[in-house]
């Protein structure tokens, strides 16, 4: 069965454990539904690695898409500014525009789907600890995949909406936090930062080639958070500091491919530079993330939908360097590709995205098992760069870093440059090197800078146009509080603009 989330509010939301349950264990005996928490289910070791699992099922959100090619990782893209959409999604329209508004059903999918995987795992860390015949050590381990879960979805959370209601205990139908009010942002990345210092000490592995939580995971999400803080709107620069000592172990438990298509296949899930990624399986989840991003109604693998949901703007593709190998063809982009249906080459007109193209499901059976790529090495590597710099300046060890990204681009590698030269050379590298990954958009809300791909330059976004000739509108580094949740808890109030 299938559940719309959609209907629910937040404090519903917090309470369905079992739909959660249900989804990721079968052949559970139910004695009594009434009690399943309490008395049936958190017995074994078993059980809570099954239930685990279950929120690490919430991650598929920011993938899932639907007919009209909308879907979270899209809408996080359109925002930053560097996409078109060229499918039929008035929302996704709405949003190029800066037109869109609170009953956008984007907004309300992130917000309950991810309240409730953090309401599963307020479940876990309740009760996981008191099952016997677990061995400590495990168990340790186990909280600390859950620790870093829940920071996770507080994380993206705290970013898109600001201040949120921050909940972490299970909420029962008399509970306060039913119709919760909402925390101060500070409050909540104080609560993050807590629930991945407890990940940081559970004892997990430094990498993790199933897919699940690894040491270099939590340390590479801390230092983001570490960098997301010392910028807006907390300005905490204490933390930069922070951030280049935690990522720094990073950068040698992790290695770089040497061929950009590693990134996207299925032979090299969760190896070399990818550190943390949602994961898929034919026959256990798929994704519609190459249906979403190659060319609108021009049939270039065995789709049964091609919607052209996200394409990257002909401005920033000619922004990078002269010589970098990423705008090759088939390597981060593409323009052109043989038509599934008679061999001929389809000529796109556009510049697809060949980074999310998989080649597997387009050659086959259209049922695509890509892996989201939520860290990698890359991004370790620039916020260390980053961090670095904001505190001594250039430092050979941060060009170092940057420089290894360069090399396989092969571009020449940097030196000689003021710190405020660094700092524009990292930030273009960052929107080059992680382009379309859902980073752009944080950048601009923790820089209030963005990349003016025309100019090569940097501006303020609320003073400079994008490729679409749009201005950034000052509401649009928040998103609103979806209007469903404001409309069933009075306690809740809407961000600035919206």
């Amino acid at each position: 069965m299938k559940f719309n989330l959609k209907k629910y509010r937040i404090g519903y939301s917090l309470l369905i454990l079992t739909i959660m349950v249900s989804s990721c264990k079968k052949d559970l005996v139910e004695k009594d539904k009434g009690n399943f928490v309490k008395s049936n289910y958190f017995t074994t070791s078993t059980q809570a690695r099954t239930f685990v699992n279950g929120i690490y099922q919430k991650l598929y959100l920011f993938q899932n898409g639907d007919a009209y090619g909308e879907s979270p990782f899209i809408t996080l893209e359109l925002f930053a500014g560097h996409a078109t959409s060229l499918g039929q999604s008035v929302n996704n329209g709405n949003v190029i525009k800066q037109i869109t508004d609170a009953v956008n059903p984007g907004f309300e999918d992130v917000w309950s789907n991810s309240y409730n995987a953090i309401s599963n795992a307020n479940i876990a860390l309740a009760n996981i600890p008191g099952i016997a015949n677990f061995a400590d050590a495990d168990k340790k381990k186990l909280l600390g995949e859950v620790y870093f879960l829940r920071a996770f979805f507080y994380y993206h959370l705290v970013r898109l909406y600001g201040d949120v209601p921050l909940i972490t205990a299970p909420v029962t139908i008399t509970s306060p936090d039913l119709y919760p009010s909402r925390a101060a942002t500070s409050a909540v990345y104080d609560q993050i930062i807590s629930d991945l210092k407890a990940a940081e000490a559970s004892g997990m592995a430094e990498t993790d080639a199933t897919g699940k939580v690894s040491l270099g995971a939590v340390r590479t999400l801390l230092a983001s958070v570490y960098l997301t803080t010392a910028g807006y709107p907390l300005q905490k620069t204490a933390n930069y500091a922070l951030a280049a000592q935690e990522v720094l172990p990073v950068l040698s438990d992790y290695t770089l491919f040497d061929k950009y298509d590693y990134l996207h296949d299925n032979a090299h899930k969760n190896q070399g530079e990818l550190i943390f990624q949602s994961n898929y399986l034919v026959g256990v989840a798929t994704n519609a993330i190459p249906q979403l991003t190659v060319p609108f109604n021009l049939l270039v693998g065995a789709y049964g939908d091609h919607l052209g949901a996200m394409i990257p703007t002909n401005e920033f593709v000619a922004s990078y360097e002269a010589g970098d190998l990423r705008t090759v063809e088939r390597q981060f982009y593409f323009s052109s590709y043989p038509s599934y249906k008679d061999g001929s080459t389809i000529i796109f007109g556009e510049h697809a995205l060949y980074k999310y193209f998989h080649l597997e499901s387009a050659a086959a059976s259209g049922q695509s098992d890509e892996n989201w790529t939520f860290l990698r090495l890359p991004e370790a590597q620039l916020i260390y760069a980053e961090a670095t710099n904001e505190v001594s300046g250039p430092t050979q060890a941060a060009y170092d870093q940057v420089n290894k990204i360069r090399t396989r681009a092969k571009l020449a590698p940097l030196s000689g440059l003021t710190k405020d030269q660094f700092r524009i050379a990292i930030w273009k590298e960052r929107y080059h090197e992680l382009a379309y990954e859902d980073k752009a958009y944080f950048d601009m809300q923790r820089t209030h800078m963005a990349y003016v791909v025309n100019s090569n330059t940097f501006g303020d976004p609320t003073t400079t146009k994008t490729e679409q000739n749009i201005q950034f509108k000052p509401q649009y580094y928040l998103w609103p509080i979806p209007q469903r949740e404001i409309s069933t808890n009075s306690k809740l109030t809407q961000n600035t603009g919206w």
